[in-house]
């Protein structure tokens, strides 16, 4: 018997501060792959980034903030229940319900790096990934390790130029 898949969009970071590009992407993410929802996974510190991001609570209450009446979004914040920051233990443990196949969203910045993620490979064979351009990012992220070596099956770049905002940009006004 074939099981029904519920096809689900994570889209992982700090998100200090969240904005209308995390919306955007999240918007254009569910449209596009015909997602049942999306979930921001809001991470205590990102381990690539030196800074420490303001209050845990304070950016999760900015992300439902942002979200509104974007009800497709849920914002979680999975480490106390998976004892991990590493987005492979996330992706696991979504994966432990059988009707799941995820969707990992990122940005073509995030594209460039991923090959420093912990067991980025397995992250790719156990979900699909799906890489937003972002202006600036798009020569660097197509010339990067994992996008030579990951192919088109798992990793979809999308063509996107709706927003140029960042977090970081955010955090300097």
């Amino acid at each position: 018997m074939n099981i029904k898949k519920i096809k689900i969009g994570v889209l992982g970071g700090s998100f200090d501060p969240a904005h209308k590009g995390h919306l955007a992407i999240s918007k254009e993410a569910k449209k596009l792959f015909k997602l049942k929802y999306v979930i921001w996974a809001v991470t205590e510190k990102n381990p690539f980034k030196i800074n420490n991001p303001k209050n845990l609570i304070e950016r999760i209450k900015n992300c439902k903030k942002i979200i509104k009446l974007n009800n497709f979004i849920k914002v979680k914040f999975y480490e106390n229940d998976i004892k991990s920051n590493k987005t492979i233990d996330l992706v696991n443990h979504l994966k432990k319900n059988p009707k799941y196949e995820v969707y990992f969203l990122m940005g073509a910045d995030n594209l460039i790096n991923f090959h420093k993620w912990h067991k980025w490979k397995l992250i790719s064979q156990k979900c699909n990934i799906v890489v937003f351009d972002r202006q600036g990012y798009k020569k660097k992220s197509l010339k990067s390790k994992a996008f030579k070596t990951l192919d088109n099956n798992v990793l979809t770049f999308v063509k996107f130029n709706k927003v140029n905002i960042s977090s970081s940009q955010l955090r300097k006004i």
